[in-house]
């Protein structure tokens, strides 16, 4: 552990801003694959659960945890998967 105060409250803000980052990046994994599931099973509230995801893949991209062209693709691959589906 650090010495000097600033050291320390840095290492204390890393911290909790990794933990932030994890649980936004779960929830985001999360969106994703419930989205690709209810595609795939052909369930009725498809097209919510693509609006959901696409809700957070929108929210990480603003936060810095993906790349704005890295959301955009995972965006339209949502989208061109659930219009193929119906």
């Amino acid at each position: 552990m650090a010495n000097i105060k600033s050291a320390k409250k840095r290492v204390l803000v890393n911290a909790t801003k990794a933990a932030r980052n994890k649980a936004t990046n779960s929830a985001l994994k999360t969106a994703i694959k419930k989205a690709n599931a209810a595609i795939e099973s052909g369930d009725a509230n498809k097209a919510e659960a693509v609006k959901v995801a696409v809700k957070k893949l929108d929210q990480a991209a603003a936060k810095g945890l993906l790349h704005k062209n890295n959301a955009a693709h995972k965006k339209s691959q949502l989208v061109n998967k659930l219009n193929k589906s119906n």
